[in-house]
């Protein structure tokens, strides 16, 4: 799908824009997910001597943050919403990075992991392989991603207030290795249930040497 430059910085803004306007309620909403699975997901995979730097790709209000505070990590927080960035430095004593995911400015070569929980399926499919380049390049060598995201039939659009695009697992492998990355597992989300009830697809990436 073609998008001129401008298409995606309105899409961008409006999605951010929706953020903005719900993020109280969005913090009350998904404060108390559990998303352990996740976070023990990409811990497992991360080669070296913790701690490691973890850089949370969306980090929303900063619940995430936590956790590998609490874990003895050193993680810092990217998110393009104003109200997130204030929320989790305050509440996770973390560094966070105001930036918009199509316009990153990130370290060469400076993470152990990357934690990208329900957040690339917000970047257009256009702009998706530029993004996973910049995150390829920040990750140290042999580094890992971690990503979920809620899954389709390669459909895009707008949802609410909110574009995404929602990836099978074929077209997600291709655009990640295609990046540069090996997969290491995937599995989807909520865990026991049958797979119809399962709308989230989490993956683990290395980046490849």
């Amino acid at each position: 799908m073609h998008r001129s430059p401008d298409d995606l910085r309105d899409i961008s803004a409006a999605t951010l824009d929706d953020y903005e306007r719900s993020a109280q309620r969005f913090r009350a909403g998904t404060q108390d997910h559990d998303v352990s699975q996740n976070i023990e997901a990409l811990l497992r995979h991360i080669q070296g001597t913790p701690p490691y730097r973890i850089l949370d790709f969306g980090c929303g209000p900063g619940r995430d943050l936590k956790a590998f505070v609490r874990l003895g990590h050193s993680p810092v927080g990217l998110d393009g919403t104003d109200a997130f960035v204030a929320i989790a430095r305050a509440e996770s004593g973390c560094e966070v990075w105001k930036q918009d995911f199509l316009d990153l400015d990130l370290p060469a070569g400076h993470f152990d992991g990357i934690f990208a929980n329900a957040s690339l399926f917000h970047v257009p499919g256009v702009a998706l392989p530029r993004v996973l380049g910049q995150l390829h390049a920040a990750l140290k060598s042999s580094g890992v991603l971690f990503s979920s995201n809620p899954r389709g039939a390669n459909q895009e659009g707008w949802n609410g207030g909110r574009y995404g695009v929602y990836h099978d697992l074929a077209s997600w492998r291709r655009l990640m290795t295609e990046a540069g990355f090996t997969e290491l597992e995937h599995y989807y989300r909520p865990e026991g249930l049958p797979r119809e009830q399962q709308p989230w697809l989490a993956s683990v990436w290395r980046k490849a040497s």
